[in-house]
């Protein structure tokens, strides 16, 4: 390759970095998930005022030695706009955290919540799914899901109680969140209208 051109080898670069981000892009989700499975946006609203590193540290259920990789976590998260950081001091370790309008979702009394669908998603069970596509190409399986599984997702669900309860309150509250959405932004939509149908309402939710 001849690299004395510089337009090529920006391209180039582009192009390796492209793949970079795709290659560890599930290091973000595996993150958000380690948030959500530390209830650490939980533990910063219930602190009420940003929360400093080191009393979060504190406040989590985690190994003594294990203290000193939060702020990497913390960083990550932060850089995704889930955390808002704020410095105390010069020191890269003396900072506290605060909610943004994205975090809130992920609090499990929030109306809105959305911790139960990102942890169905993110469930080991749906990502080795995943892992599966390559092979459900070169197969007669309907979906990735019963190739890996042996089974289709509502067999799985009307199987598994705590799945299906799960699953019934993600959807329930993604629902309520966009059904409060369209109807503040396009109430006219629904003027006179008679009847409404639901299809595939599971629990109602979006009729009621």
């Amino acid at each position: 390759m001849d690299f004395d051109n510089e337009n090529h080898s920006a391209k180039l670069l582009r192009a390796q970095i492209h793949i970079f981000n795709q290659t560890f892009g599930f290091i973000n989700s595996m993150s958000l998930k380690c948030a959500m499975d530390l209830c650490i946006p939980d533990i910063i609203y219930k602190y009420g005022q940003p929360m400093a590193l080191s009393q979060l540290i504190a406040s989590l259920p985690i190994q003594p030695s294990k203290a000193t990789f939060i702020h990497r976590l913390m960083r990550i998260l932060t850089y995704n706009g889930l955390f808002s950081q704020h410095n105390v001091t010069e020191n890269e370790l003396e900072v506290s955290y605060a909610l943004t309008d994205t975090s809130r979702l992920l609090l499990k009394d929030h109306p809105f919540s959305m911790t139960s669908l990102s942890q169905i998603i993110l469930d080991p069970f749906l990502i080795n799914t995943w892992l599966q596509l390559s092979t459900w190409f070169t197969n007669e399986d309907t979906t990735p899901f019963h190739t890996q599984n042996g089974m289709t997702f509502w067999d799985y669900a009307s199987h598994e109680p705590k799945f299906n309860h799960l699953f019934n309150n993600a959807m329930t509250n993604d629902t309520q969140l966009t059904s409060s959405v369209v109807i503040e932004k396009c109430k006219g939509v629904f003027e006179g209208l008679e009847s409404l149908v639901d299809v595939g309402g599971g629990t109602g939710t979006m009729a009621n």
